[in-house]
């Protein structure tokens, strides 16, 4: 998941410019609440995702966890919502959802405390979540990587480091060469562009040295995606993208057009919308996020600018969900299980009109650390890490409303969106406010 403060690198100044060119040279009709949303295939694959440092707690030395130990952050890490010692609960809660992915992050600073010493308990911990996963009907997602390294790698530079890579690559390899007969999904690097901007903010890498990390970023994909097939020639791998309203296209020139040969999906994050009659689009960028548009029918252009710039990838939207700040209401009204109806909505009307998408994942089973915070809640079951030291898990609307879509496979044709369709959505500008769904 994305931290707030990590969109504040120049997404506005890329935004407005592209808002005022579409508003200069177009009047959009209003989208309506459209068609009944297309039956999903049965093979459509329902998830949760969940990361590493952000759920588990107790976390080792680490970039992270020196951030928030600096000073730098607004809550520290601590016990987060303990799923270290409390997963096994928290993956049949998944199973009771009825979904078909688990989502997690192995952790390299668990792993490899210190140069070259392999922690075998930590990797016995992990083996045995992999395990319950798939005991419980589900399968894996691994993610390799979610931002956090070990704190000897950020002593010698964190990805500033020419020697970076081949220690990433070690340590990757011994995860694939470990799980690889699970036939996991992978997420290689989680959301690479918001990494780098994250580094750049918390001081961990200048301005200057970006290229050379996305570099580095590109290499070490392409590396183990190699590694990963030769391992499981089936597997399907992806390194997802946190989707960027209007500016995306250009972003991904620098690392997902560079990988292209190298992803069996296309791995999308979806989260904030924007358009010109929504006028706190900027919270998106702030550490009050839930104040932020969350339209749900922009993910339907997102799926869609995908589909039409690689025609012949799959799409799998890894990450989606909404903000509340400390689980109360959000001051739009809009629900979490209302925000999950209608995004899934979206979703099916997407395919229907022939975008390839596979999967969905919503972000997040618990809420966690996000970044910095607990304040931010994304979570199905709420948890109050901050004032309850039980960590008790409790169910959000959006539990039930979860069941049942994935008991049905999708919300039923006779299922509208609980909100309009936004009035020239700039989500993926300007063919989103051009061609309006319908």
């Amino acid at each position: 998941m994305q931290l707030p403060g990590a969109r504040r690198v120049t997404w506005l100044a890329a935004v407005v410019p592209a808002i005022v060119v579409v508003l200069a040279t177009s009047v959009a009709a209003p989208a309506g609440a459209g068609p009944a949303p297309t039956p999903l295939p049965g093979d459509f694959v329902w998830g949760v995702s969940s990361s590493g440092f952000q759920s588990e707690g107790s976390s080792p030395d680490s970039n992270w966890r020196r951030y928030a130990m600096s000073g730098r952050t607004h809550d520290r890490v601590g016990t987060s919502v303990d799923f270290r010692h409390r997963y096994r609960d928290d993956i049949a809660r998944a199973a009771r959802l009825g979904v078909g992915v688990y989502r997690v992050g192995v952790e390299w600073a668990r792993i490899e405390p210190r140069p070259g010493v392999i922690d075998h308990g930590e990797l016995t911990y992990y083996d045995d979540v992999i395990a319950t996963i798939v005991a419980a009907g589900m399968r894996p997602m691994i993610t390799l990587d979610h931002w956090v390294y070990p704190g000897w790698i950020a002593d010698r530079g964190g990805w500033a480091d020419p020697a970076t890579p081949a220690r990433w690559l070690r340590n990757a390899r011994r995860v694939v060469d470990r799980y690889a007969r699970f036939h996991p999904y992978w997420i290689t690097i989680n959301e690479p562009f918001t990494y780098a901007t994250n580094e750049i903010r918390l001081g961990a890498i200048s301005p200057a040295a970006v290229p050379a990390m996305v570099d580095r970023l590109v290499t070490v994909h392409r590396a183990i995606y190699r590694h990963i097939h030769r391992r499981d020639p089936a597997a399907m791998v992806s390194s997802n993208v946190a989707y960027i309203p209007t500016v995306e296209p250009l972003l991904d020139t620098r690392f997902l057009d560079r990988v292209a040969d190298s992803l069996d999906f296309i791995g999308i994050d979806y989260y904030y919308s924007v358009s010109p009659g929504n006028t706190n689009a900027w919270h998106a960028a702030t550490d009050e996020q839930w104040l932020a548009p969350v339209a749900a029918d922009g993910l339907y252009y997102a799926l869609r600018d995908y589909a039409r710039r690689y025609p012949d990838m799959p799409l799998y939207v890894v990450e989606s969900g909404m903000p509340t700040r400390d689980g109360a209401q959000r001051p739009d009204g809009y629900r979490r299980g209302d925000h999950l109806r209608d995004l899934v909505y979206w979703l099916q009307r997407a395919r229907g009109d022939g975008v390839d998408v596979i999967g969905y994942n919503y972000w997040s089973l618990t809420d966690n650390y996000e970044w910095g915070s607990y304040t931010p809640r994304f979570g199905l079951y709420s948890v109050d890490v901050t004032t309850d030291p039980t960590l008790t898990r409790r169910p959000t609307d959006a539990v039930a409303a979860y069941r049942r879509i994935t008991a049905t496979n999708g919300v039923p044709t006779g299922y509208r969106p609980s909100r309009p369709a936004e009035f020239c959505s700039l989500v993926a500008a300007p063919s989103s406010c051009l061609e309006p769904v319908r």
